[in-house]
């Protein structure tokens, strides 16, 4: 049988994992399977049961709406439950227990690593799984002050106190402040989801707008925000820089490192 590793989620068919696993595996000369699989919520515990009885099986990544459901059904030896609050890659431990983590913090912070944001402002959209990693990536910034525009307040307002993060909880429409990253961890502006249709003036001439919408990849609000000319930074950073420290996680080798404009090349098809 040949080993394999998995996507899983609900929707799960815009999903470009299967394309960059495969590209690195294929690099590498891995003799190993990556794909996409549909797991809808109530069908998340039988599918971690599967295969957690299938030797062959290397593990998963997560996305949505399952990265807080499935800290419920594998190991947590990371304390990621008390950190982040969400995982988004399981992967098979040293005994052959399935073991969670989030690489989507380091993912999402890898391409805005060589900026300085001690003690300035960042706006975070969204209050589900990726914005928990994205809040415990700020706060190990040292972020200033935290705007989170959420439909829950109460929720976002938590995230906040649990990342020990200053800031202030606004509804999705309310009017922006002036903070120097903005960062949309919502699926708004996805394909088949609703446009995120927000005022990007009261922002700084030097803001970065970040968008983890990967699908479609110019997203309404990166088109903005280069309207406007600010630097922006597109899904395919973070979603290459979280595969890369799981496809280590899977496989036992780090991805090649010199091929990255080909990748794009290819997820750009």
């Amino acid at each position: 049988m040949t080993l394999y590793a998995e996507v899983i989620g609900d929707p799960i068919k815009h999903s470009k994992s299967p394309l960059i696993h495969g590209f690195w595996l294929k690099k590498l000369g891995i003799v190993a399977d990556y794909h996409a699989h549909h797991v809808p919520a109530e069908g998340l515990g039988d599918y971690f049961a599967t295969r957690r009885a299938d030797p062959d099986w290397r593990g998963c990544n997560i996305t949505l709406p399952h990265k807080i459901a499935a800290l419920d059904h594998v190991a947590d030896p990371g304390g990621v439950r008390q950190s982040i609050g969400a995982i988004n890659t399981v992967f098979r431990g040293e005994k052959g227990e399935l073991v969670g983590t989030n690489t989507d913090a380091a993912g999402f912070f890898a391409p805005i690593a060589d900026d300085e944001w001690a003690h300035r402002d960042a706006i975070v959209i969204g209050a589900g799984g990726a914005a928990r990693a994205i809040l415990f990536a700020l706060a190990q910034a040292d972020i200033g002050s935290v705007t989170v525009l959420a439909r829950s307040p109460l929720k976002a307002a938590a995230l906040l106190s649990h990342f020990g993060l200053k800031g202030q909880v606004l509804k999705m429409d309310a009017p922006l402040p002036a903070a120097e990253l903005l960062v949309n961890s919502s699926p708004l502006g996805m394909v088949g989801q609703p446009p995120l249709d927000i005022d990007l003036s009261p922002l700084p001439d030097n803001a970065v707008v970040y968008d983890v919408v990967y699908t479609p990849l110019e997203t309404g609000l990166l088109a903005r925000a280069r309207d406007h000319g600010l630097d922006t930074v597109d899904g395919l950073d973070m979603l290459i820089g979280q595969a890369a420290f799981a496809f280590e996680l899977f496989f036992g080798q780090a991805p090649p490192a010199d091929c990255e404009d080909e990748l794009r090349a290819l997820l750009l098809k």
